[in-house]
């Protein structure tokens, strides 16, 4: 394994377990964050699919679906914690894989244009 590719998937390791603390916690009364909880879903599974698409896009063919099921996953445990299990926030988390992935193949294909690779 390069080193690139650990370090990207170190990256998306960390940002999977401060995702899980977060969701996993019961929610705080008061005021939450800005904007909408599926965007919310959709950016912060964006984030994790982004560092291993722009290093290795290959290595998404069996992240994306490791992806899929800790989204899944979260939402089945969330009940458990006292708070709410929603197949729209899974949709939201797939999405987000999806434009995570694509957003690391653009930015891979236009940093290689850059740099003169083809």
């Amino acid at each position: 394994m390069s080193r690139a590719l650990a370090s990207a998937l170190a990256l998306t390791v960390l940002l999977a377990l401060a995702m899980a603390v977060a969701t996993l916690m019961p929610v705080a009364p008061g005021p939450g964050l800005p904007g909408s909880d599926k965007a919310h879903h959709l950016l912060g599974f964006a984030v994790l699919a982004l560092p291993v698409a722009v290093v290795r896009p290959r290595a998404m063919l069996w992240l994306a679906p490791v992806l899929a099921a800790y989204g899944g996953a979260i939402e089945l445990v969330q009940p458990a914690v006292g708070r709410g299990r929603e197949l729209a926030d899974w949709v939201a988390d797939l999405a987000g894989i999806g434009l995570g992935t694509l957003v690391g193949l653009v930015t891979r294909r236009v940093g290689w244009r850059r740099s003169g690779q083809t």
